[in-house]
């Protein structure tokens, strides 16, 4: 039997009830405490999922006995604050994409980790996916030869609320920050560290970016082209393409989906990745892989990849213009 894994949430939105709900998957886990701002919220989640421990501040949660790891879960714009605390408390802790708000706050939270010996990851669940680990695959084992360009867009239509999450600067709003990561991350998984970077965006009326394009050159000059939009629906796809075929990821590619390796004169080889639950489940196992193991970073998804994604996520912005209240960006 799988020793006792107590995960604790500080956030307590949409996106934490699909990684509560995704615990059961993992023999051991189990949600012992969460930390909203407001300590009815955190009740009413508590008691929503058997949850011993329920705050109503964020910095009572570091004090919560046989805490093993926190899942940081709040806007973009609290990242860095409240994985510090967690991690000057000696807490590890799983923080949500986009890591940070930019590169000087990623490397703060770096620099706090290594200080007090403690892991930290970031929370892109897609590079743990068995869709993706399947791709990575398939390019390591040259089925699609040499990979000569990629792209993929992300974008979706959500009603406009000045005051929402997605289109609020002083939250970190925007499409780069909520879903550009997504392709973003493909590029640099697949292909590594852009050595340029274009980009250009609609900044919509409250000053955030509304749709952004980017395009990335790689060693070799191997070409990225990425979409990021809340001001249209796009299918949310990604094409791999190689010197010797193309790999699909269908709709929609950063979670769970279907593959095609298509090869010329080849029928194409489909195969469809499900997946209880929404797939948070993946990230998480892989924290308490690590922890379990005395590991401080995972070495799947190392610290220094997701610093070099916030350097590539600051230039894209210096391209676009974004800039945000209290921004280190200049």
């Amino acid at each position: 039997m799988e020793q006792s894994f107590n995960w604790g949430i500080i956030g307590l939105g949409r996106i934490a009830h699909k990684f509560a709900q995704d615990l059961k998957y993992i023999p051991g886990a189990r949600l012992h405490a969460v930390a909203a701002r407001d300590l009815g919220r955190a009740q009413e989640f508590g008691k929503q999922y058997q949850v011993t421990h329920a705050y109503g501040t964020y910095e009572e949660i570091v004090n919560c006995p046989d805490l093993h790891a926190v899942y940081v879960a709040t806007p973009h714009s609290s990242h860095a604050e409240n994985t510090i605390m967690c991690m000057q408390a000696g807490i590890p802790v799983l923080c949500e994409k986009a890591f940070a708000v930019n590169a000087h706050e990623s490397d703060r939270m770096i620099a706090a980790a290594r200080k007090h010996g403690t892991f930290l990851m970031e929370a892109f669940w897609t590079r743990f996916l068995p869709s993706t680990l399947s791709v990575q695959n398939e390019i390591d084992k040259g089925t699609i030869g040499d990979v000569v360009g990629l792209k993929a867009d992300f974008g979706f239509k959500p009603v406009f609320d000045p005051s929402s999450r997605l289109f609020d600067p002083q939250l970190a709003g925007g499409a780069l920050l909520d879903i550009g990561v997504y392709p973003l991350f493909l590029a640099m998984l697949f292909l590594g560290k852009p050595e340029e970077i274009i980009a250009k965006a609609y900044l919509g009326p409250t000053g955030v970016d509304e749709d952004t394009a980017i395009i990335l050159r790689h060693e070799g000059n191997v070409l990225s082209h990425l979409h990021a939009s809340i001001r249209m629906g796009t299918k949310t796809e990604a094409y791999l393409y190689g010197s010797k075929g193309t790999i699909l990821m269908h709709s929609r590619f950063h979670e769970p989906c279907k593959v095609s390796i298509l090869q010329e004169g080849e029928r194409p080889q489909v195969t469809q990745f499900d997946s209880p639950g929404f797939g948070y489940h993946y990230e998480a196992a892989e924290v308490m892989r690590c922890i379990r193991q005395g590991l401080k970073e995972s070495p799947a998804l190392p610290l220094a990849f997701s610093q070099t994604m916030m350097e590539s996520l600051d230039e894209i912005r210096r391209h676009i213009g974004l800039v945000y209240p209290n921004d280190f960006l200049k």
